[in-house]
């Protein structure tokens, strides 16, 4: 279909619908056209983006765009049409030449009508200019001399758009440029007068050799081909003084101080300077300073206290300074002097292997990170042993585990330092009497645990002159009782036991561990539970079924009653194995029966499944096995048995599945209940 039918055809459906044909419109001309930055600025790029308004006529009417471009002398040098998105063009065909250019664009609808042009100036030049040779006045700058920097006339023929002005930096590279590409920004353009706006006093600068670059920008923004540097040596700070041998904090003995001057520019030479000559001069105390020629002086500082050092230097060039990182002002810090150790006057009575000894010291003061409390057999020649020790301020802390430790009596050293690391120790109290202790020190206790626990005993007791029946519960005597049990699969059992003193009093409100550890394929492998201690002294727990296991009971002590154990009980544990058969009666020769079952806890069955043991027996004879299968991973088994001697017609058999124990399975070989079938 010819595109002339084709706009016909658009035109009928638009009348048929009852409306003016939007497509017979005349196409208007773009509106208020314009370039991306500006008509009258130059591009350094030839890729020119234009916009223009919303068009009055419906956008479903404009199917193309037309755009030419017209050099300097009205000769069309590109065009394209586009097809009709938005009211906008990317890319306007631009030369690739440097010049003065002008776009006009309009619109084309469905009937190939296309409506007047509108047009907009385009500049471009990519052309660079030739380099600028800065310049400085020469020799040593002051940092705050604002030297001014003369920038020559770019060599070469100027670009079509100019010289819009200079860029400028300086840093302390030869090779350094002051736009970052081969254009400059605006940010980037220092000075913007102009070709002839080529001076500018520059700023502060840092000490030391300066390089400072140049290069013109173009209208377009292009810079210079290549950068012009020169050198701009700053020097007038004063010499950088630095003190060693000061100590970060106190000091127990004499220090030795020296200043050290530098200056790495006029230098710190005693002699031959064309200056007033170096030096370096440091005072303690505000005396008169100790002057040297050159750039070092030191001193020795004895006395204990807090002494002021004061020091400064000259460089070559006569700048007189200090320390730049700080005041010409040191102190150094002299404690010559052990500090006084001593424990307290008493012990805690809830807590008496809790040691505590105070470090005091008048001038630094106590070393709030060193120190120690040590012990040793009393009235022996024997080295003290360290105890862990816990500094916490002026305050060493140290707990003497004395149940460790054979009965007899002890004697306690604390060692505490100062500040300035001097070492002081003390082995009597703040009374002045001598820290000996008995072992223990804490009340023993004794710990009796067992299977069982409490039960309820009925007897008769009269009450306002009436019998009647009362009841109390009875602790049960757990000496009595075997150390190992079993019990079925799936039965829980109860332990408990006993606290008291070693003169048998009750320990009510203690904290008893009982902690079960498990066979290998248990799961878990260990479960601990602490229990408290009932008024009596009691405690009772209810274990959980589960897989075979030993049974620990542990007090772990407290500040002041010494740690126990008890008696240590094995728990085994039957398998659980269930066993069906298809039917209560099998035909010789006939059927087979069918063997199901499986075994209890799939979460213990070893890798590969549990063995298991197909046994029979006629009544009153003993068990026979005659086949051996291995459950899944869940525990579940299946087995087919065929009945094939004519003797087993009316004989009834008794058939079980036997657990028998297995490596790494964590319960007492069991039996499954027999399950009879008779034969016919």
């Amino acid at each position: 279909m010819s595109r002339h039918l084709l706009a016909a055809l658009v035109a009928s459906i638009a009348t048929l619908a009852g409306g003016a044909s939007a497509a017979a419109q005349t196409p208007p001309t773009p509106t208020t056209l314009r370039v991306l930055g500006g008509e009258e600025a130059w591009h350094a790029e030839n890729d020119f983006e234009l916009r223009w308004d919303e068009v009055a006529s419906p956008p479903s009417s404009i199917v193309a765009v037309h755009c030419r471009v017209r050099d300097v002398s009205g000769v069309i040098v590109s065009g394209v049409r586009i097809p009709w998105r938005v009211n906008l063009i990317e890319r306007v065909p631009v030369p690739p030449a440097p010049g003065h250019y002008r776009a006009e664009v309009w619109l084309e609808n469905v009937l190939g009508e296309i409506g007047a042009p509108a047009s907009v100036g385009l500049r471009f030049d990519n052309g660079r200019p030739g380099l600028v040779e800065p310049s400085l006045p020469p020799g040593w700058l002051g940092a705050d001399s604002a030297p001014l920097l003369t920038i020559g006339r770019p060599a070469g023929a100027l670009p079509l758009s100019g010289i819009r002005g200079y860029a400028i930096s300086h840093d302390s590279s030869p090779d350094g440029s002051p736009c970052t590409g081969e254009r400059c920004s605006a940010d980037e353009t220092d000075l913007r007068a102009g070709l002839t706006g080529d001076s500018v006093r520059l700023g502060r600068m840092p000490e030391g050799t300066n390089y400072v670059h140049a290069v013109a920008v173009s209208g377009s923004g292009m810079r210079s081909s290549s950068v012009g540097t020169t050198i701009a040596r700053i020097d007038a700070t004063p010499p950088a003084v630095r003190l060693s041998g000061v100590p970060d904090g106190w000091a127990s003995g004499p220090v030795t101080v020296v200043a050290k001057a530098s200056d790495a520019l006029s230098g710190m030479a005693a002699e031959g300077s064309t200056g007033p000559g170096s030096f370096t001069a440091l005072a303690v105390d505000g005396a008169v300073p100790t002057v040297a020629g050159g750039d070092s002086v030191g001193v020795t500082v004895s006395g204990e206290g807090v002494h002021r050092l004061d020091y400064h230097a000259r460089d070559a060039a006569g700048n007189l300074g200090v320390d730049r990182s700080g005041p010409a002002i040191a102190t150094v810090r002299i404690d010559r002097s052990p500090p006084r150790v001593a424990f307290a006057t008493s012990l805690d009575a809830a807590d008496p292997e809790l040691l505590e000894a105070r470090v005091s010291d008048e001038l630094s003061g106590p070393d709030h990170a060193r120190g120690s409390i040590a012990v040793r057999p009393a009235r022996s020649r024997a080295q003290f042993t360290p105890l862990p020790t816990t500094v916490s301020g002026a305050r060493l802390l140290a707990r003497w585990d004395s149940d460790r430790y054979p009965p007899g009596t002890y004697e306690f050293r604390a060692t505490g330092y100062d500040k300035a690391g001097n070492e002081g120790s003390g082995q009597r109290r703040a009374n002045g009497t001598m820290l000996v202790l008995p072992a223990p020190l804490k009340a023993p206790t004794e710990l009796r645990a067992g299977f069982g626990g409490k039960r309820l005993v009925w007897h008769r007791c009269r009450r306002a002159g009436q019998g009647r029946r009362c009841r109390r519960e009875v602790l049960e005597s757990f000496e009595r009782r075997p150390s190992a049990r079993t019990v079925p699969y799936g039965r829980g059992i109860a332990v408990g036991g006993l606290l008291t003193s070693a003169t048998g009093l009750p320990l009510p409100r203690q904290p008893v561990q009982v902690i079960e550890i498990f066979d290998a394929g248990g799961r878990p492998e260990r479960r601990v539970r602490t229990l408290e201690s009932g008024s009596d002294g009691s405690f009772f727990a209810q274990l959980e079924p589960g897989p075979n296991r030993r049974i620990e009971f542990s007090f772990a002590g407290s500040r002041t009653l010494a740690a126990a154990s008890g008696l240590e009980l094995e728990l085994a544990m039957q398998a659980g194995i269930r066993l069906r058969a298809s039917a209560a009666t099998a035909a010789v020769s006939g059927r087979p029966l069918i063997f199901s079952g499986a075994v209890e806890d799939p979460a213990a069955i070893p890798p590969g499944g549990k063995s298991v043991e197909m046994q029979f027996r006629l009544p009153g004879l003993p068990w026979a096995q005659f086949r051996t299968i291995r459950t899944d991973a869940r525990g579940r088994f299946r087995y087919t048995y065929r009945f094939s001697d004519d003797d087993s017609r009316g004989v009834r058999f008794q058939f079980r599945a036997f657990v028998p124990a297995e490596a790494g399975w964590p319960y007492d070989p069991a039996a499954s209940s027999p399950v009879t079938v008779t034969g016919r």
